[in-house]
């Protein structure tokens, strides 16, 4: 496929995908368009999203401007599987334990991170990365495809305090601000529930879709 500039200024694709199902095809032309540099809305196991590839700078910064967060905001990188994971954070048995106990799921964990994530993903002060392993047919369709994780945020918009859930919505508010969006149903209205394991114990920041119960002492 020839390198495509992603970003000016025109209309959103959309892609119809089969949330139980997830059509090859759609899935390989969303893939090609994150490597050339797009920046994508797609569905969860809880909320809509925002994603772009780990290594491409341009597509941060819009996924910024979208959200109107400044440099100091938690990105995410979505990853396939726990072996993946492990790869950007440092996660000893006790975190392993919790981590294998509940992923897939819709929980975001705060780790440690290794110097295999860049550093612009990081938290400035702690070196710390948002990491998180969904429960989704099209989510492990794209990372599959993909082969390493999305750098990603959840898609709620500048004065909104819960995500987007539709994706035609997405479309008509967005349409000339995203490459693609991937129509994969309705969406939950909650985010991912936050765990900090970067502590003694475990520490719930924000309480999501997935069940706090199990990290709350």
């Amino acid at each position: 496929m020839s390198r495509t500039t992603w970003g000016k200024a025109g209309m959103s694709q959309y892609f119809h995908v089969h949330p139980d199902n997830p059509q090859g095809r759609l899935i390989h032309q969303a893939v090609e368009m994150v490597r050339q540099g797009a920046v994508i809305a797609y569905p969860t196991d809880s909320a809509y999203a925002l994603g772009c590839h780990i290594g491409d700078k341009k597509a941060l910064d819009r996924i910024r401007r979208i959200r109107e967060v400044g440099d100091k905001h938690n990105f995410t990188l979505v990853c396939r599987d726990l072996s993946e994971l492990s790869s950007y954070a440092k996660v000893d048995n006790a975190a392993y334990r919790l981590l294998n106990a509940h992923t897939p799921g819709p929980y975001t964990f705060i780790l440690p991170a290794t110097r295999e994530v860049p550093r612009r993903l990081l938290h400035p002060k702690r070196r710390t990365i948002g990491l998180r392993v969904p429960d989704n047919h099209i989510t492990q369709a794209l990372l599959s495809e993909l082969g390493e994780p999305l750098m990603s945020s959840t898609l709620i918009l500048p004065g909104q305090d819960m995500p987007m859930t539709e994706a035609d919505e997405i479309r008509e508010v967005l349409e000339h601000q995203l490459d693609l969006v991937i129509d994969g149903g309705h969406c939950d209205i909650n985010p991912s529930t936050v765990v900090d394991l970067t502590g003694d114990q475990p520490k719930v920041t924000r309480v999501g879709k997935g069940d706090p119960t199990p990290f709350e002492r």
